[in-house]
């Protein structure tokens, strides 16, 4: 089965390297809607209709099952994706809030995420149930999407000393606020943010885990590939 991925830009290539990781044989696809980038920004139904072109477009390419690697575009499009396509498998992606709100020891936890995020049912149904207990402090940083825009998804460690310096600034301004509030948890609540850990860690200092959700989404991807091919298998027997 060929499995797609689509992303307002780049930043959803962290999800399909890590499937790629786990199931190096299958074919795969990927849309960075650059064009539109970023979505974080954007009404719900512009949002919506950006995601079903580019599910279209996978799917006319032969794709037979398509991971939604982007925070923004699950939160305001999955179920309208599910609704649409019945027969096709979908994979989202959330903010790993639950086992940031289940692992703190502090019981404060910070969230980095785009302003669609954070107003998005799956966010606010998850730290409904899961992070009553601690507080969840959520700072919007749509920045860290323009920025690793702008950076092509160059690798981190390889940029010019001026050029780390001016990214470690941009993110230890967002950063560092949680920090003092006492998280020692930060979720990257958009898969632009995983292109960042690198200097998100440094700012962190060992004072917070950084939680990406990356290989648990490809995991999951994984599972449901393998599922979908029993059932065609089944049928087709």
């Amino acid at each position: 089965m060929k499995v797609g991925f689509f992303d307002s830009g780049i930043g959803g290539t962290c999800i399909l390297n890590a499937f790629k990781k786990l199931c190096p044989d299958v074919e795969t696809e990927y849309i960075a809607d650059s064009a539109h980038c970023p979505y974080g920004n954007r009404p719900q139904d512009e949002i919506v209709r950006l995601s079903d072109a580019n599910v279209r477009k996978l799917l006319g390419r032969g794709c037979g099952m398509v991971v939604v690697a982007c925070n923004t575009a699950t939160a305001a499009a999955i179920d309208y994706l599910r609704a649409h396509y019945p027969d096709v498998p979908f994979v989202g992606i959330e903010p790993a809030l639950k086992p940031a709100a289940l692992r703190s020891k502090t019981g404060v936890v910070g969230v980095l995420a785009t302003a669609g995020t954070f107003g998005g049912r799956l966010y606010n149904e998850t730290k409904a149930k899961f992070a009553r207990n601690v507080t969840v402090l959520a700072v919007v940083a749509d920045e860290f999407v323009t920025e690793v825009e702008r950076l092509h998804g160059a690798p981190i460690e390889e940029l010019e000393r001026n050029e780390y310096a001016r990214v470690e600034k941009l993110v230890r301004a967002k950063v560092e606020p949680l920090l003092k509030a006492g998280a020692d948890k930060i979720v990257l609540g958009c898969t632009h943010f995983p292109h960042l850990k690198p200097v998100i860690e440094k700012v962190c200092n060992g004072r917070a885990e950084v939680l990406d959700p990356s290989m648990a989404v490809a995991r999951q991807a994984k599972r449901m590939m393998e599922v979908a091919e029993r059932v065609k298998l089944d049928t087709n027997a």
